[in-house]
């Protein structure tokens, strides 16, 4: 088979397209023909080696495809089944072996490029709003980066929460696509001081949570912009890391400082099954509006990464292995 491997750590330029021997399932695993890949921005991480890996690594943290063989001992899936998952290294790849505990059916129907899409993104966005701090109606919430995958995600389930939703973006162009998602007040931090604007938007007061992407060029206005009791959600670091903090600086409001990772809200199979249903079922019912703006042959993703790492993009990028 065709794959991404990389062998060792640096630029886009060290993303290999070449031939691998294709993955054997173990016990306990499935083998997927992948039809389509998602590309997060923790795939970046993992090119870089700012999350170590033993190399050579095929990166790539979900797909969605179809069963071609499993593993002794799985009976839940069998060849032929239409499945998604995330959360397992390898699928910048045709084909992938996967635990059958990580995998989740797709709907009827459902395009794989969506499937793979609405995985680790959508999942993310779930257990932010639903879990990490349950949105409330009539809470109000600050998002970053509105307009990338997790973003214009994030906004429709607040809303869907009945919260008051502000988000930032960098252009005019991410500004609609955030006011399409239901913000309800788009900032441009280019040109605005978002805290300034949400101390306004809200009298004064502040935001019940911040759900933070951005991370180092954000942190410490998106920990100004709460109000009494706040949640800071730091769930990414798409400008950098955040320095070391003295937890002191939390007594301005006492508030809450968390850094969640969709793995620890998945790893209870019930729940995997539960979060990823209502978004694959919301996606496919319309009810939920994703965005696949981007797709790439498997032997582009170097020109992905880039366009990632850019901010060249909006919504969701996909990969297409056998093309």
């Amino acid at each position: 088979m065709y794959a991404i491997q990389i062998e060792t750590f640096g630029g886009p330029e060290v993303l290999n397209y070449k031939a691998v021997p294709n993955p054997t399932p173990k016990a306990g695993e499935a083998l997927i023909k992948l039809a389509a890949s998602g590309i997060n921005f923790i795939d970046v991480y993992h090119r870089t080696g700012r999350y170590p890996n033993n190399l050579p690594l095929i990166p790539g943290q979900e797909g969605a495809g179809v069963v071609e063989a499993v593993g002794e001992g799985v009976t839940e899936f069998k060849v032929g089944d239409r499945v998604a998952y995330t959360n397992v290294p390898g699928s910048y790849a045709e084909y992938a072996a996967v635990p059958a505990s990580k995998l989740v059916p797709v709907p009827t129907g459902m395009d794989f490029r969506y499937a793979a899409a609405a995985m680790l993104q959508g999942m993310t966005a779930h257990y932010l709003c639903h879990t990490t701090y349950p949105v409330k109606e009539g809470d109000s919430v600050l998002v970053h980066a509105g307009a990338g995958g997790v973003g214009l995600l994030l906004i429709q389930m607040c809303k869907m929460l009945g919260a008051q939703v502000f988000t930032t973006v960098s252009t005019e162009e991410k500004a609609v696509l955030a006011k399409e998602a239901g913000a309800d007040e788009v900032i441009l931090y280019n040109s605005q001081d978002f805290e300034a604007e949400i101390k306004r938007l809200t009298g004064g007061v502040g935001v019940e949570v911040v759900y933070d992407a951005v991370g180092k060029t954000t942190f410490d206005k998106s920990l100004n912009s709460l109000k009494q009791f706040g949640y800071l959600v730091l769930y990414g670091a798409s400008s950098g890391a955040v320095p070391p903090i003295d937890p002191i600086i939390l007594m301005r409001g006492s508030y809450f400082l968390t850094r969640p990772t969709l793995g620890h809200y998945i790893a209870d199979r019930t729940v995997l099954l539960s979060r990823a249903g209502d978004v694959l079922n919301w996606t496919q019912a319309g009810k939920l509006k994703l965005r696949v703006e981007h797709t790439y042959p498997l032997s582009q993703a170097a020109q992905a990464h880039i366009d990632l790492e850019g901010r060249a993009t909006t919504g969701k990028l996909v990969l297409i292995p056998g093309s």
